[in-house]
């Protein structure tokens, strides 16, 4: 909603879906968004499976990635790579995180009590 604000761009509710996360779930959804009078040129999916199913409803409109419709997954998958055409994908730092994660666990096991032990840590666009 933030982004949406700062780009001056009001919320689309009825472009949000909720739902499994299984591919074939997605592309249920996706084929929803696309039956609405103003339907989406760009779609940011909850992970790459999900990204995925949206790609198999593109395709059955006759839709093309990305000259018709964006699409951008999260979790950056073998799969994301593969696919035609490739997914752009955002990354978690996972090996940052586990790191981050047994640094604060070995303190914590020294018998210090940290003050403030969250730590930021941001995900990265693998554009493709």
């Amino acid at each position: 909603r933030e982004a949406l604000a700062a780009a001056g761009i009001a919320p689309r509710p009825e472009y949000v879906r909720h739902g499994g996360s299984e591919r074939a779930c997605a592309r249920r959804r996706t084929l929803a968004l696309l039956g609405l009078p103003e339907p989406p040129t760009a779609l940011f999916a909850c992970s790459d499976v999900m990204a995925l199913g949206a790609y198999e409803a593109l395709a059955a409109r006759g839709l093309r990635v990305p000259a018709d419709v964006s699409v951008i997954g999260f979790g950056d998958l073998p799969e994301a790579g593969w696919a035609s055409p490739a997914l752009t994908t955002v990354r978690r730092p996972l090996s940052e995180m586990a790191a981050q994660a047994l640094r604060l666990l070995a303190r914590m096991m020294g018998g210090e009590q940290p003050e403030n032990p969250r730590t930021e840590l941001f995900p990265r666009l693998v554009p493709r």
